[in-house]
């Protein structure tokens, strides 16, 4: 399973309609709206880097509105408990 957080900026007045339209994907796990230099955080979820440039290159074109994407690859996930282990004394 490939994580990964895309960091969106979308034209102003679309942002509401590209979130719904991001949120609707099977492979959407999560849509943000946010403050700072983005509009829209989104979590993917796919089975593999291929997935994930189709998902990038193919579906999000198919959103109106969205100008600038900025994808990470998540490397390890850390859930609460596993903080709370680590920090505990």
């Amino acid at each position: 399973m490939v994580t990964s957080i895309v960091l969106l900026n979308v034209e102003r007045h679309r942002v509401n309609a590209a979130a719904e339209a991001l949120a609707a994907m099977p492979e959407i796990s999560e849509v943000f709206s946010v403050s700072g230099n983005y509009d829209l955080v989104a979590i993917a979820r796919v089975r593999s880097n291929e997935d994930l440039s189709r998902l990038v290159t193919d579906k999000f074109l198919q959103v109106d509105g969205i100008e600038h994407t900025e994808t990470m690859l998540a490397f390890k996930a850390y859930s609460r408990h596993d903080l709370e282990s680590m920090f505990s004394i």
